[in-house]
């Protein structure tokens, strides 16, 4: 039970981290000292993405789910949940690298308004 409520707590943080990589910028607006923060989490967003690499914390749920008598998912965590509901069937590796680059354009655009905005300090 514990175990299954572990997993369950690293699917939302994980969740919670793809929205702060790709929207987190619209935060910043507000606090300005988040931002190398999400800086960061944004290179490390778009590393796993255009790379091909698996984000750790898909394999610390994969490990979770299977103690809990689960079995896992063998794809990552985008292809497992986002895919379905987002993208077709079958997440390319190309749009994977679409992804990936999409969140630096979009986070380049938020920060762009930003510095537009106010000049950062």
């Amino acid at each position: 039970m514990l175990t299954s409520l572990a997993a369950d707590a690293v699917l939302v943080v994980h969740a919670a981290f793809i929205v702060f990589v790709v929207l987190g910028g619209l935060l910043v607006f507000r606090f300005r000292k988040l931002m190398w923060v999400h800086l960061a989490a944004v290179a490390w967003g778009a590393i796993i993405e255009i790379s091909g690499w698996i984000c750790p914390l898909t394999p610390l749920e994969n490990a979770l789910r299977r103690s809990a008598g689960g079995i896992g998912y063998s794809e990552g965590f985008v292809e497992h949940y986002l895919s379905a509901m987002v993208y077709p069937p079958g997440l390319s590796r190309n749009t994977q690298v679409g992804l990936g680059v999409g969140v630096v354009v979009v986070n380049a655009l938020i920060y762009g308004l930003i510095r537009r905005r106010r000049p950062m300090q």
